[in-house]
């Protein structure tokens, strides 16, 4: 779900960076010494699951684990996947520079909005883990797309058609995430409940 360079207007270039910057820093001032190892670990996590692209028309749809990543990581996660969108951008030309702002935006905040909505639960298991997970994977994914879609739109009229198509590919994804997701925090809630605790 990366955005490449010469589609979007700069006023959404320059929104994206805006909203990422003040994203990172909010990770930065909130993330603690023990966070670190963890926000690392979720962004070399993230950076290889998008690697593997299949072509679906105009677009690629590979696994995003954003939700997953927001899970353990909290506000850091904007530090996580930005890192990794910027290695991508630069290792494997994925997206681009002047899109990094936005692609971090649309990716970062449904990692938040997930931490947000499903943390306590995996603190006080109010509902199972595993149904968290597929909950946070769905809806990190869901949103991804939507966030994309409409920043595609910003482009004009011309690509309101790849911009619903871009929506209606990852519809299957965000049942494979959700339920990779729902695997990865039941296997920690297995073997390292403590990863879960934000």
């Amino acid at each position: 779900m990366h955005i490449s360079e010469g589609i979007l207007p700069l006023t959404t270039l320059a929104g994206g960076y805006a909203a990422s910057t003040v994203g990172v820093i909010t990770g930065l001032r909130k993330i603690r010494d023990e966070q670190v190892i963890r926000t690392a670990m979720m962004s070399s996590a993230f950076f290889v699951a998008s690697l593997i692209h299949i072509p679906l028309g105009p677009t690629n749809i590979h696994l995003v684990l954003n939700g997953f990543t927001g899970l353990l990581t909290g506000w850091s996660c904007f530090i996580a996947i930005g890192i990794a969108l910027f290695l991508q951008a630069l290792l494997f030309q994925f997206g681009g520079i002047t899109t990094l702002g936005i692609n971090t935006l649309n990716m970062a905040l449904p990692a938040i909005v997930c931490f947000l909505v499903f943390s306590p639960f995996l603190v006080n298991k109010k509902i199972p883990v595993v149904l968290t997970g597929f909950l946070s994977g769905f809806l990190s994914v869901f949103l991804s797309s939507l966030f994309l879609s409409l920043s595609l739109v910003t482009a004009g009229n011309p690509f309101i058609p790849a911009a619903t198509l871009v929506f209606a590919a990852n519809i299957p994804l965000m049942f494979i995430d959700g339920l990779i997701t729902a695997f990865a925090l039941q296997f920690i809630d297995t073997v390292k409940p403590e990863m879960l605790i934000p």
